[in-house]
């Protein structure tokens, strides 16, 4: 998802995806712009594909294919389901970073308070749902060296298998940390981090956890933990 208008305030930035094809984008002078949703970022038919996008601690925010691996030598088939704390053997590249492999580990999906949200200044557009925090771990597992790369396409299923609502966080928010890997992750370096989803009320509970990102993502099937 692009982010075309933005609106500077103390903690940044809001977005929000509605009816997973339109994305409600960053605010300016109280004027919503609707802008498509990637592909690879909608939801099954008929369910909705929602993100957020909020900033914490800083003025400004931005938002958050191929044929994928058929499970040779441990490595994750698409469409796969892990218990939670099993690690997922997966090849992984990074902006320049190309040919390395990590594990990942869903480790935990813990529910959160809705006063946890206040820092984000996310307002209404939140009201009546319910964080959840999806923890995982990140291990160098190849012989690349994956410093200051992301590890972030982790997204929340309710019980019914819809999408969670996302929320990307930019900056320092201490429920939820969620940074790069550090200077010289190479092989054996393990980090820990986390993903924000939004349950839509107490009713509702996030029960899984998704990896889209590639070569799981679309047009493929992701990686889920439950």
């Amino acid at each position: 998802m692009s982010t075309t208008s933005m609106r500077t305030t103390t903690l940044g930035a809001v977005g929000l995806a509605v009816a997973g094809t339109l994305a409600l984008t960053g605010c300016k002078n109280g004027n919503e712009e609707l802008t498509p949703a990637p592909p690879g970022e909608s939801a099954s038919a008929g369910a909705a594909s929602p993100s957020a996008t909020a900033k914490a601690g800083s003025p400004s925010a931005t938002t958050g294919g191929g044929e994928a691996p058929a499970g040779a030598n441990g490595t994750a088939k698409s469409g796969q389901t892990f218990k939670i704390g099993e690690a997922a053997e997966m090849p992984f590249s990074y902006g320049t970073n190309k040919g390395g492999q990590i594990a990942l580990t869903v480790t935990a999906i813990e529910q959160g308070d809705p006063a946890d949200l206040e820092p984000l200044k996310l307002g209404d557009k939140v009201k009546g749902m319910i964080p959840y925090y999806i923890r995982y771990s990140v291990k160098n597992t190849g012989t690349t060296d994956l410093s200051y790369s992301s590890v972030t396409q982790i997204k929340g299923l309710l019980g019914d298998g819809t999408e969670a609502q996302r929320v990307s966080v930019i900056g320092k928010f201490e429920k939820c940390a969620n940074e790069s890997l550090p200077k010289g992750f190479t092989n054996g370096r393990t980090q820990t981090s986390c993903a924000l989803a939004l349950a839509p009320s107490a009713q509702t509970k996030v029960t899984a956890a998704e990896y889209w990102g590639n070569p799981y993502g679309y047009p493929n099937k992701g990686l889920v933990w439950k």
